[in-house]
């Protein structure tokens, strides 16, 4: 199970949390879930067992339910776009805004997914921990 995200300190771009079972990389990359609202979608971070992402207005996203995951990876990345099937775990609501956790539960494409992770961690490693434009 995927828990709320945990605070982020000095960690170069690493979402920890004793809660997870791999740890996050911070992103900016474009997001698109299925039946999802057109507003802009952003993923956060990303794991291989787990996403989040920030959306710009309301989504009705049903907890425990699977969604297909659309997602542009940071052009720096210089990886193809990739979909995830993600179960939904939490919503965090703000006005108009939310935020929205996810298991992931496959990727059909899962070596560009995989890529991605493995770029984000190289990233991490070296000290950029912030995100590219997309």
């Amino acid at each position: 199970m995927v828990d709320e995200i945990g605070s982020i300190g000095q960690n170069n771009g690493v979402m920890p949390s004793e809660n997870r079972r791999s740890l996050r990389y911070q992103t900016l990359a474009k997001a698109r879930i299925e039946g999802g609202a057109e507003g802009e979608i952003l993923l956060k971070d990303l794991s291989i067992t787990g996403c989040c992402v920030e959306c710009t207005m309301y989504i009705d996203i049903k907890p425990n339910t699977q969604y297909k995951i659309e997602v542009t990876p940071e052009t720096s990345a210089k990886i193809g776009n990739f979909e995830l099937l993600g179960e939904s775990k939490w919503v965090r609501t703000s006005g108009y805004s939310c935020e929205i956790g996810f298991a992931i539960l496959e990727s059909p494409k899962g070596r560009a997914f995989q890529r991605y992770v493995d770029y984000l961690n190289w990233r991490s490693s070296m000290g950029t921990g912030s995100s590219a434009a997309v």
